[in-house]
């Protein structure tokens, strides 16, 4: 798609976004913000003039605040006007909330009130004065607490009218008092100290005193105002970078960017001439990103020209700069409209612009959708989330909790240094906001109360190498003042050691097993915290292991033993290669199965049966009676002896699989399981089977279908060619990424624990997981388990199948002709689709598979996809709300894995002390409803564990008991969907569940429905169908529930 082509096409998808969440001036809305406002004003007008105001209309409020001398007169406020974004039109759907400024009188206030919190104190007292008269009117359905941008000592009023306007449902109104020309500017200058405390050394208060400064200056927006009302291209750029702004909670925040901000920035721009009259408004917005991401400006400060003013004076800027990390300064010189941004919260905003930037560079439509659509939350953003219980740590505000800045913000600035120093280089970012003022809050509480939410830590880790390092190594042995500092920060995880470079050094020790060391992160968070906060362990929550579970077989992680099914498989390839005595020899040897790849949900553990060693017969334990085979592809010499016919090719591959295993029998004595399909082989306590690939279908196969060749290829080796392909590149691909394989684990535990075996096959999954880490804009890619599960979700569940296609490619391999046939066969397969619904509801394209057929071809289905979208989303809901409360009611982590037995029509339950590895099930299954149609017995001729006992005996024999390839599971699976294909779908779970639901299709309600018109018949009885069900699996089917009948359909 060439440049102008895709600017159309952003630029309509924008026009249609505005069109979503501007807000239409109407007259019905106007005239019901007039009368909202009419009505505060007329309830204002009630208040008698000269009533006496004291501390105790608040006197929580004022004691906690600190101030003195707050006694005063009311007088009616010296003016009443709305402002913010209803005045600049650029108020952004959803949460409209239209500000009303309220201009507090001259004559309540002293001249001295800018000192110890004096004007802060009567500010809120003038509010709660107001709010007494506001709740006695019947035009305001409640009028309650909140705070200018988090900030606890400048309460704010929230007036939700009981008129209601229904194309702006949920609209507020926000009184935020002025105060205008109350003191002199002079008087708080960012060098002076306004807060007078006995025995304290006078310091500078600059927050404090721009915490007064936001007051006075509040209705100074003419540099605004100004601009925005005479272009439309302005306030249509300001309303896309707010919903920009509000998709990412991180920088949408009181310590970061603000609505207001946003357009200080575009007026800003506007005197810089960076921006002019004839751009379109998404033009304004790239220009605005790359000016956040880029520009040096931010080092100096940002400054309007100062008209008929003299300029600001080097030393100004330089106390602003000492003073601020982010310096916005207001045309008049003398107040940063940027004071609360933090320096965290600035890197984070332009990391997120640079973000922006390569979208609009590098994905499709312009990245439109990851720029505005996506939203961009803490749980899905960060790769470590945490939260710390603060409730009554008096602590946090042990000095007070206002001085300069208040306690909050002085307790996130600890906690992040404390983090920073004890991470060092393995975090990128670390971001602490504590969300302290909820809406429900009122002045009268006082702020001890604002300790309820906890404190929220997000980290980003640079790469997962450093984050998963076990050693850090701190100062030399001979530098004494750093290793007093060093010890003193770490205690007792500080040790003196010698390294193999011969350096002597402090250090800190991480030991961990390979499998959990995605855990040393929390370990040191959870040290560090503990030793200098004086926190209880059970107060810090680190989201990163509480999905583990889910993954663990027996007591640790079955990942553990892929090392030595790799040295297995690489003895088995030398092997291979030396064998003699066969026409051809192997030239390569490649292993498919995805448990080589570190992909598998549970990787095999060495089976003592398995082995050349005999250590069985000393065996107290039991061991699993079942073993499943790994398959492992041969490909052959090239030879131009091959026979054409296909069965013939089949049969001739056979005898070389035979002949093979007989050498590796002979020659090392390895045991081999021949059948008619497969030749098996044991080694080191696995089992391989063994593939090969016929050459001439893969030549045939590398070719262009022009002359119709490909067809002769026969299934088995385009099968094998494509899982060949599909091995190679996600085994590199989880190279790059460490912690992709875990991911890949997790979403398939899920998937297969909401019963998608049969519609969601493990390849799929991968392609899924990969494509979270190839295309990860809007975000960086993830490096923690449970950060990349949740964005798994989040793609499943909200990705547009319907209307296209996910492009998966690995190493880049695909050129744009590629691209573009993928797109064709994506558009053909939906007209065919439209017509008898049999092509791939979830089109994954990939270099081998540009037609999507290996592993979304026949499944799933578009009612099966329409399943796991929901299940995917509200999945993905849940585990968003865990990361931020870690319980919501009845709702544990554990949920994610459970799934509604009530959403099927007959649920099948199994014996499972007959599942073949009854250590995997999570939960066994109950149904606590329907009717039960079938109780069955647990069959004797079938045990999942072989007992010592049955370890007796000579090896051979022994041996002989071990069942390869052996799963009832699937194979009563398999007897269902051939006898019953047309009555019900069957819904599984492969990797250990004890339950499966079966839903009725459409075809046997069609029937039912004719066989009710004519006569009852048996045959179309499901009480009857479901005993049948239950025949077929006698001995491995528990129980049977019937719970919702056919629904009849013509």
């Amino acid at each position: 798609m060439d440049d102008a082509t895709l600017m159309d096409s952003m630029d309509l998808k924008v026009r249609e976004l505005l069109k979503e969440v501007q807000l239409d001036y109407s007259p019905p809305f106007t005239k019901f913000v007039d009368d909202t406002v009419s009505a505060v004003k007329a309830c204002i007008d009630k208040i008698p003039e000269d009533v006496k105001v004291t501390a105790d209309t608040a006197p929580n409020f004022v004691r906690d605040i600190g101030a003195d001398k707050v006694e005063f007169k009311f007088k009616k406020p010296t003016s009443i006007k709305i402002g913010g974004s209803y005045a600049t039109q650029t108020l952004a759907k959803p949460g409209v909330n239209v500000d009303l400024i309220i201009r507090l009188p001259k004559e309540s206030f002293h001249e001295k009130d800018y000192l110890n919190y004096r004007y802060h104190a009567k500010r809120c007292l003038y509010l709660c004065l107001l709010k007494k008269y506001l709740d006695t009117s019947a035009s305001f359905d409640k009028v309650e607490w909140s705070t200018l941008q988090n900030e606890a000592r400048k309460p704010i009023l929230i007036i939700h009218p009981a008129a209601k306007v229904a194309e702006v449902p949920g609209v507020c109104i926000r009184i935020i008092p002025s105060a205008m020309s109350l003191f002199s500017i002079s008087r708080l200058n960012l060098n002076r100290n306004n807060i007078h405390t006995p025995n304290q050394a006078l310091e500078a208060t600059p927050k404090y005193n721009s915490s007064i400064l936001e007051d006075m200056f509040l209705e100074d927006t003419e540099f605004i105002d100004k601009s925005f009302s005479r272009w439309k291209e302005l306030r249509e750029a300001s309303t896309l970078l707010k919903v920009w702004a509000q998709q990412r909670s991180s920088i949408y925040a009181y310590d970061c960017l603000s609505g207001f901000l946003i357009s200080a920035i575009l007026a800003y721009l506007l005197t810089r001439q960076q921006i002019s009259m004839s751009m379109k408004a998404i033009q304004i917005f790239r220009v605005t990103m790359n000016f956040i991401a880029n520009s040096e400006l931010w080092s100096r400060g940002l400054y309007f020209p100062q008209e008929g003013q003299s300029s600001i004076t080097k030393e100004e800027r330089i106390q602003f700069k000492k003073s601020f990390p982010v310096v916005i300064c207001n045309p008049s010189g003398r107040f940063n409209l940027a004071f609360r941004i933090s320096r965290i919260g600035f890197a984070e905003l332009q990391d997120e612009a640079a973000l922006t930037l390569k979208c609009l560079e590098k994905c499709k439509d312009g990245g439109f959708e990851e720029i505005f659509m996506t939203k961009i939350d803490y749980a899905a953003k960060y790769d470590y989330c945490i939260r710390i219980n603060l409730k009554g740590k008096k602590e946090a505000y042990a000095l007070g909790f206002c001085s300069d800045n208040e306690c909050w913000r002085i307790y996130e600035e600890k906690v992040h240094g404390i983090l920073t120093k004890g991470l060092n280089d393995r975090a990128k970012f670390i971001r602490v906001t504590w969300r302290n003022a909820e809406s429900q809050w009122s002045v009268e509480d006082g702020m001890s109360t604002l300790d309820k939410e906890p404190l929220f830590i997000g980290i980003s880790v640079s790469n997962v190498e450093k984050a998963f390092r076990m050693i850090d190594i701190g100062p030399n042995a001979g530098n004494s003042e750093e290793v007093q500092e060093f010890r003193k920060f770490w205690g007792e995880k500080a040790e003196l050691r010698r390294f193999k470079d011969g350096r002597i050094a402090e250090s800190t020790v991480w030991e961990s097993e390979k499998w959990a060391r995605h855990l040393i992160l929390k370990r040191i968070v959870e040290h560090i915290l503990t030793r200098h906060l004086s926190l209880l362990k059970e107060n810090i929550v680190v989201a990163v292991d509480q999905l583990d579970f889910s993954l663990l077989h027996g007591a640790g992680d079955p990942i553990s033993y892929t090392e030595s099914l790799l040295k297995a498989f690489d003895v088995l390839s030398k092997r291979l290669r030396l064998v003699p005595d066969i026409p051809l020899k192997v030239s390569s040897v490649q292993p498919l199965n995805s448990a080589f790849r570190l992909t598998s949900a549970f990787p095999p553990e060495p089976h003592l049966l398995a082995s050349e060693k005999n250590e069985f017969v000393k065996l107290n334990n039991a061991i699993p009676s079942c073993i499943q085979p790994l398959e492992v592809m041969i490909q052959l010499e090239g030879s131009g002896n091959w026979p054409m016919d296909e069965v013939a090719v089949e049969k001739t591959k056979s005898a070389f699989l035979l002949q093979i295993g007989e050498s590796l029998q002979k020659l090392w004595g390895m045991t081999c399981i021949a059948t008619e399909d497969n030749v098996d082989v044991l080694l080191s306590g696995y089992a391989f089977r063994l593939k090969i690939l016929h050459e001439r279908g893969l030549s045939l196969l590398s070719k262009e279908s022009e002359n119709g060749q490909e067809k002769r290829v026969s299934l088995t080796d385009k099968k094998l060619f494509i899982c060949s392909q599909h091995s190679s590149m996600i085994n590199g691909l989880q190279s790059r990424y460490p912690i992709y394989a875990s991911v890949a684990r997790l979403a398939k535990r899920w998937a297969a624990s909401h019963l998608f075996s049969a519609c969601l096959v493990e390849e799929a999954v991968e392609l899924l997981v990969a494509s979270v880490f190839l295309n990860p804009l809007p975000f960086n890619t993830p490096c923690s388990r449970i950060t990349g599960f949740l964005r798994f979700l989040r793609l499943l569940s909200e990705y547009g199948w319907t209307f296209s296609s996910l492009v998966v490619d690995i190493n880049n391999d695909l050129s744009q002709s590629d691209k573009k046939e993928i797109t064709d066969n994506f558009v053909l397969s939906r007209k065919v689709q439209g017509e008898n619904g049999v092509r791939p509801a979830m089109f994954i394209a990939t270099v081998y598979d540009k037609t999507s057929e290996a592993w979304t071809g026949s499944s799933p289905s578009a009612l099966e996809l329409k399943r796991l979208v929901a299940y995917a989303r509200s999945s993905a809901n849940l585990l968003t709300k865990l990361i931020f409360q870690d319980q919501i009611g009845p709702y544990r982590w554990e949920c994610l894995f459970r799934t509604p037995l009530n959403n099927y029509d007959a649920i099948v339950l199994l014996h499972r002390d007959k599942l073949p590895d009854p250590q995997r099930l999570l939960f066994p299954s109950e149904v606590a409803h329907g009717k039960l149609v079938v109780r069955g017995h647990a069959s004797k001729c079938f045990q999942p564990v072989l007992l010592p006992r049955d370890l007796k005996g000579r090896p051979e024999e022994v041996k002989s008991k071990l069942l390869v390839d052996f799963d009832p599971l699937r194979f009563f699976i398999r007897d269902l969907e051939k006898e019953f294909s047309t009555t019900f779908k069957v819904w599984y779970d492969l990797l250990g569940g004890d339950a499966v639901g079966l839903t009725w299709v459409e075809s046997y309600s069609s029937k039912k429905r004719k066989q009710e018109e004519v006569v009852e018949k048996d045959e179309y009885d499901p009480s009857k169908l479901l005993k049948s069900v239950g025949d077929a699996g006698k001995g491995f089917v528990k129980s049977i529930y019937f719970l919702k009948p056919p629904r009849l359909s013509n």
